[in-house]
């Protein structure tokens, strides 16, 4: 599996979040820059918590706010 999850998570997070990949920048913050509410975040975390079969605990969640932040997240898990 490639250590270069850009693509892959930008993907999964505007289809999550219902806007255009083109739009979704690296350091675009999910709550200040995209609007997505909590319930949302929560359902980002799941997926990839799913997807690549990772537990996120919870007090790290609020740090998982920018495309760039799950990417470097896991690549220090895998």
């Amino acid at each position: 599996m490639s250590n270069n999850y850009e693509e892959e998570v930008k993907k999964m997070v505007a289809e999550i979040a219902e806007i255009p990949v083109a739009k979704l920048k690296p350091d675009a913050d999910f709550f200040k820059d995209l609007g997505m509410d909590s319930l949302k975040a929560i359902e980002i975390v799941a997926a990839f918590e799913k997807k690549y079969k990772i537990i996120i605990p919870e007090n790290e969640i609020p740090d998982i706010s920018t495309v760039r932040h799950i990417v470097a997240y896991l690549n220090a898990k895998k």
